[in-house]
């Protein structure tokens, strides 16, 4: 089975079909045809990582650190634990935007 390469709209790099990345403008108009590097920079989906990753960060922040942070008695473990936390589901997110769009 052949498979056709295809350019990013954005950068007009040429990628191998099925490495391709699809997002779909507002109002409903032809999906967008992106690259792997044009993707990861896509903004919408990135305000909505972050805003998943502020969200479920600061959730889990407070359910696992939150004695710490209250008592005040913050240990330095926690200045990695901490942005670790908000960087998962930021990930996660990305991740599921990613694989969702993908050709």
């Amino acid at each position: 089975m052949m498979t056709a390469d295809v350019s990013c709209q954005q950068c007009r790099r040429r990628v191998r079909n099925g490495a391709s990345y699809t997002f779909r403008p507002r109002g409903g108009a032809a999906g967008i045809a992106k690259c792997l590097r044009c993707a990861l920079r896509h903004w919408p989906m990135l305000r909505r990582s972050l805003i998943a990753g502020a969200v479920v960060g600061t959730a889990l922040t407070a359910l696992n650190q939150g004695d710490a942070i209250l008592s005040g008695q913050l240990a330095g473990a926690l200045a990695w634990k901490i942005p670790l936390t908000y960087c998962v589901p930021f990930l996660v997110a990305t991740y599921g935007a990613l694989s969702n769009s993908r050709n």
